[in-house]
């Protein structure tokens, strides 16, 4: 189990797939004045790696993307000040080297001097710091900004009760970068690596405020320079001439196809229009997982993860902690793992996940009967003799459809309640989720970094970017405001501990299962990399004849 004292672990799944790689036909001139004829060299056909993305990146600006397929396009073009490497591990990056004080409290990056933009210009550690102070900047409305209230008087300048003068992160010089912390953080170098620490082109994003969304306008820093961004259709991107790694990064070109069915994108990797198939590419779809699976193909990436029911707080029947607790007691979680996802992943009764070692136990258990009875009782203090009408919210997807139709089952089976269903393609969904407008719906947590606190301090603040549910309790808040401080890896176990009970005792998400993201792979693309707490890696990628 994770000590907080321990660097994380990093350590990522190398995997294989299938692409074409042919040669080109030799070029043969024709001599002038009787000349012998001579054969051109052949020319080498692009090396390139088809890939598929669910649907339309909401944006590439790293500072507001906080959903999967948006990050992985961002890991193309953007780095930060450490990455990974082949084999997962943490690295130096942008930054070549750094140091950190012994109390983990103070850390300085040296900027590399080779690094540059993609338009040419160098990067340096002024970027970083007017890339994360913007980031910070509350009209901004960056949904991660709390990733950044690790940086001494971060949190205060976000909520007004601070100056932007004292944000602890300075620009020596072009090559020096500082952070001053607010507290010891062992992982601070680990949070580096997250998309709301990458530096930012000034100069870009002060003459377009549409920057984000269009191939012609962004500039990164990146293995990768984006060509082609045509909206809900394709992107394509080729390898960066100006990253200061370029020998490491081998992928020519790397076409993405936007392929909302799983079941559409799954015939194109069969039929070899597509490198992979299933996560982190596509989710596939329960009835495939079925088939692969009896085929002995299915592989399962072990990446921390929870999924669960989200219920928003402020809006009836959902603001009665009694209703809340019914739903998730009633939940059949063995019927949802053992008929829908076939992965062999675990129940979830918390919402950090176990290996995180907070509670093995979990903090609750389903009990259909005792569900009934906190039904009745929720509905009394409500004043209700009927139940309201219900709509379950999720985004595109035959499993998060299937979890759907298995929840309106069980619900109706145990509690005898009703509820439609609604969906939306992924970006409608998201924006819906974030603004509040949903009554309950799906979720999936992925971690952004191997510590608990990933997992619980997205609802400490009611008003915070990933808080969906607006939970909104003052005890919470406090033990996870006291954990940042405590030095004692016990101590602070014990404060989390606590609050994750408040959490499960309030119920505002009820977990169902941890992640476990299923793909089927074959073997001509070498050193891709599923990033240890997910997602895709493509930097050293490359195609084998």
């Amino acid at each position: 189990m994770p000590k907080w004292l321990l660097r994380i672990s990093v350590t990522a799944l190398l995997f294989s797939l299938v692409a074409g790689c042919s040669t080109a036909s030799t070029d043969t001139t024709k001599p002038a004045d009787g000349a012998q004829t001579v054969a051109e060299p052949a020319a080498a056909e692009p090396m390139v790696l088809n890939w598929s993305i669910p649907g339309e990146p909401p944006t590439l600006d790293p500072g507001i993307a906080s959903d999967a397929p948006s990050m992985d396009m961002i890991n193309l073009v953007f780095e930060g000040l450490t990455a990974v490497d082949r084999q997962g591990e943490m690295v130096n990056a942008t930054a070549e080297s750094f140091t950190q004080s012994p109390d983990f409290s103070h850390y300085v990056f040296t900027i590399r001097k080779d690094a540059k933009w993609s338009n040419g210009d160098p990067v340096t550690a002024h970027d970083f710091e007017y890339g994360i102070k913007r980031n910070l900047d509350p009209k901004t409305a960056a949904d991660y900004a709390y990733q950044l209230f690790y940086i001494k008087g971060a949190e205060e300048y976000y909520t007004g009760k601070g100056s932007l003068d004292d944000v602890g992160i300075k620009a020596t010089d072009d090559y020096t970068l500082e952070f001053t912390l607010r507290a010891p953080t062992p992982y601070f170098r680990e949070l580096t690596s997250f998309t709301t620490y990458y530096p930012l082109h000034k100069k870009t994003l002060e003459s377009n405020p549409d920057w984000a969304n269009d191939a012609k306008t962004i500039v990164g820093n990146g293995p990768f320079v984006m060509d082609v961004w045509e909206h809900k259709a394709k992107m394509q991107f080729s390898k960066s001439p100006t990253y200061w790694d370029q020998a490491n990064v081998k992928l020519d070109r790397i076409e993405i196809a936007m392929i909302e069915d799983p079941n559409t994108a799954l015939s194109m990797f069969e039929n070899g229009d597509l490198d992979w198939g299933g996560y982190p590419a596509f989710n596939l779809s329960p009835d495939a997982i079925g088939k692969l699976k009896e085929e002995g193909k299915i592989i399962v990436a072990d990446n921390p993860g929870t999924r669960g029911v989200i219920f928003n707080t402020t809006k009836p029947p959902f603001t009665n902690k009694k209703i809340r607790q019914a739903f998730a007691y009633a939940i059949d979680r063995k019927e949802i793992i053992d008929g829908i996802l076939q992965t062999g992943v675990a129940p979830a009764f918390g919402w950090s996940p176990v290996s995180m070692g907070l509670n093995p136990d979990g903090f609750f258990k389903e009990d259909p009967e005792k569900a009934k009875q906190l039904l009745a009782e929720g509905m009394q203090e409500l004043g209700l003799k009927e139940f309201p009408k219900l709509t379950y919210y999720y985004d595109v997807g035959e499993t998060d459809k299937k979890i759907a139709q298995a929840l309106q089952d069980r619900w109706k089976h145990t509690l005898g309640i009703d509820m439609e269903i609604r969906t939306a393609e992924w970006k409608v969904y998201y924006a819906d989720v974030l603004e509040g407008n949903y009554q309950f719906g799906i979720w999936l947590w992925g971690a952004d970094f191997n510590d608990p606190i990933n997992f619980l301090e997205m609802f400490k603040d009611k008003d915070g970017g990933n808080n969906v549910v607006r939970f909104d309790n003052q005890e919470y808040r406090e033990l996870l405001n006291q954990s940042y401080y405590e030095t004692d890896p016990e101590k602070r176990n014990k404060l989390m501990f606590d609050a994750e009970k408040i959490l499960m005792e309030e119920m505002p998400v009820a977990p169902i299962h941890f992640r476990g993201n299923p793909y089927i792979k074959n073997d001509k693309v070498k050193d891709f990399v599923i990033l240890p707490l997910g997602g895709s890696y493509f930097k050293y990628a490359y195609v084998e004849k």
